[in-house]
C-alpha cells in the first residue's frame, strides 16, 4: 500500500492512476498520524514552495514527515514535492522546507536565455547505484514541467542529471529516501517503470 500525502498543493489523481496501473493499491493521507503509519509515502506537488509549506505546517505534517524519512521506509517526492524536501528555496527564502536533504532550491539563471519554466519531455544521465531509476535504459525520456531546481550540499546524493543549458540535478536517493523533478506519473513507460520499482522497494 502506497500513501499519498493530499495537502491541496498535488496532482493527486494522475499519480494515483499511474499508480494503479502499476498494480499497487494507494490512499490519499491527511494526518500525521496516517503519514506515522504508512508503509511507503509519496509527497506529491504542483505550484509554489510557499504555500505547499503553509499547507503542510496548517495540517500539521511538517514534524511526521521529517520523522517518516528516519524511519527506512520508502519515500518519494514528485516535482515541488522534492523541492520541499530541501532546506530553503530562492521562490520562498524567508520559508524553511522540510531539511531532509541539506541545500537549496534555485531558479534557472536568467542570462542562460532559457525559456523558463523548462516544459517537456528531456534525458536523464543516471546513476548506476539509483535503485528507484533502475533499469531505464540510457539517456530515458521523462517530462518536465518547472521554473526551479535542487541544488543539494552533498554530491553523492545526485541520482540523475539532466542538460537544459546547463546540467542540474533531477533526482535524488538516499537510502530509501528520494525525489524526482520531473512528472513520472506523464512520463508514459519510463515513468511507470519508475513508479514500480519504487513500489517494489522494501
Amino acid at each position: 500500500m502506497i500513501s499519498i500525502v493530499d495537502y491541496g498543493m498535488g496532482n493527486l489523481q494522475s499519480v494515483m492512476k499511474a499508480l494503479a496501473s502499476t498494480g499497487t493499491e494507494t490512499k490519499l493521507i491527511t494526518t500525521p498520524e496516517e503519514v506515522a503509519t504508512a508503509e511507503k509515502l509519496v509527497l506529491p506537488g504542483v505550484g509554489a514552495f510557499g504555500d505547499a509549506m503553509e499547507h503542510l505546517n496548517a495540517q500539521r505534517m511538517v514534524p511526521a514527515l521529517r520523522d517518516y524519512a528516519n524511519t527506512g521506509r520508502p519515500m518519494l517526492g514528485i516535482c515541488l514535492g522534492m523541492q520541499l524536501f530541501f532546506d530553503k528555496s530562492e521562490e520562498d527564502s524567508d520559508i524553511s522546507g522540510l531539511g531532509i536533504f541539506s541545500g537549496v532550491v534555485t531558479r534557472f539563471p536568467r542570462d542562460l536565455g532559457l525559456k523558463v519554466p523548462h516544459m517537456g519531455w528531456n534525458t536523464l544521465k543516471v546513476s548506476p547505484q539509483s535503485q528507484l531509476l533502475a533499469g531505464l535504459g540510457e539517456n530515458p525520456y521523462v517530462y518536465f514541467v518547472h521554473s526551479y531546481y535542487v541544488a543539494p550540499t552533498e554530491p553523492a546524493v545526485t541520482a540523475a542529471t539532466t542538460s537544459y543549458g546547463m546540467d542540474f540535478v533531477s533526482a535524488v536517493e538516499r537510502g530509501s529516501v528520494s525525489g524526482v523533478q520531473f512528472h513520472p506519473e506523464k512520463s508514459q513507460t519510463v515513468g511507470l517503470r519508475i513508479l514500480r520499482n519504487f513500489a517494489n522497494l522494501k
